[in-house]
């Protein structure tokens, strides 16, 4: 009796050394840092299971070199058992920085903290450019490939619908296996919804019929000038014409009407070519936007700024100089246009 009650005293002693122990040991290789030198990406896929994670983790070296990696592994096992953390794990991207432990990665899998990557669609694109863009993000799932642009705007749930104009420039989050769809269905809401705003806020006696031919103003508004001040000006010089039955005569216009013939310059042909865009040719405004507004420009579409104004013409730094006159335009003309500076140019180049 005496002797199992000596056993049973020392198995008891072990059991009480050996389980602090074995979690300090445990502790100490999941809080140890990563042989880490510069941020890197984790990839945890739809179906990974833990051990799978541990392996690939091993294998692309983040566990350090043996035995280390191999005693991380099974602390990292025993650390699973004890929280349940298999059954929690987030698909997704995330990122391990110089510093970090195995501890400090497993706990971002197990809230999700997913990376987050960004895209900046810039104002006055085109939809072929906000297209392009997509295509080229990386971690972004492409399924427009070859896809028209009247088959995109069906998945859409805007069949028939011409896409300049439809989707909001700005700076938008995804993670990884985000499709350019959904990015795109999300950038068509937020444009419908300012659009919408933007129409039930509009100044009285517009000469717009509905919301999409403001639409149509804001995006050559957008076009024709990149200084923030100026949008109402130009705005309501358009508006003005508009009132008065004269043609826009707006070189946007007729850049987006030549398409890929466009290569920096516009001719006096090109002037007097007739197509539906060419507003040195059509009366009132083109059938469709000519870029993607941004909420300035839609906002300065239906608050144009009150002015007697008819003419502008680019100064050569990216402003302009209003006139009520043609007389006074023609003056402007001379200036900045027949005398143009080496640095000439009509807008400031677009960036996010």
């Amino acid at each position: 009796m005496r002797r199992k009650i000596r056993i049973f005293a020392l198995l008891l002693v072990f059991v009480i050394v050996a389980i602090p122990l074995a979690g300090f040991w445990v502790s100490g290789y999941l809080h140890r840092p990563l042989p880490v030198t510069e941020a890197r990406l984790v990839q945890v896929p739809a179906g990974t299971g833990f051990s799978h994670l541990m392996s690939r983790l091993q294998g692309e070296g983040l566990l350090g070199g043996e035995p280390e990696s191999t005693l991380r592994r099974v602390a990292g096992r025993l650390y699973s058992r004890f929280t349940g953390i298999e059954g929690r794990m987030h698909v997704g991207e995330y990122q391990l920085f110089p510093g970090d432990s195995l501890l400090t990665l497993l706990e971002r899998i197990d809230r999700g903290e997913v990376m987050q990557r960004s895209v900046t669609l810039v104002e006055g694109w085109t939809f072929r450019q906000f297209r392009t863009r997509l295509a080229e993000l990386e971690g972004l799932t492409v399924t427009l490939d070859g896809v028209d642009d009247e088959e995109v705007m069906a998945r859409l749930g805007m069949p028939d619908t011409h896409p300049e104009g439809w989707f909001a420039p700005d700076t938008y989050f995804y993670t990884a296996g985000t499709s350019d769809v959904e990015l795109l269905r999300r950038a068509l809401e937020r444009q419908r919804k300012i659009l919408d705003e933007a129409w039930l806020g509009r100044d009285d006696k517009l000469p717009y019929d509905d919301p999409y031919q403001a639409l149509i103003m804001a995006s050559i508004v957008e076009r024709e000038t990149g200084v923030p001040k100026e949008r109402g000006q130009i705005a309501g010089v358009f508006v003005n014409r508009l009132r008065l039955g004269m043609r826009l005569q707006t070189d946007p216009t007729v850049i987006y009407g030549m398409g890929e013939r466009y290569a920096g310059r516009i001719g006096r042909a090109d002037l007097r070519e007739s197509t539906p865009y060419n507003t040195y040719v059509i009366t009132g405004l083109p059938p469709t936007p000519i870029a993607m507004p941004g909420r300035d420009a839609i906002f300065a579409a239906v608050h144009p700024q009150q002015t007697k104004a008819l003419y502008f013409v680019a100064r050569g730094d990216g402003s302009h100089t209003f006139s009520n006159t043609l007389a006074e335009h023609r003056r402007a003309v001379r200036q900045y246009q027949l005398n143009r500076r080496d640095d000439y140019r009509s807008s400031p180049g677009a960036a996010p």
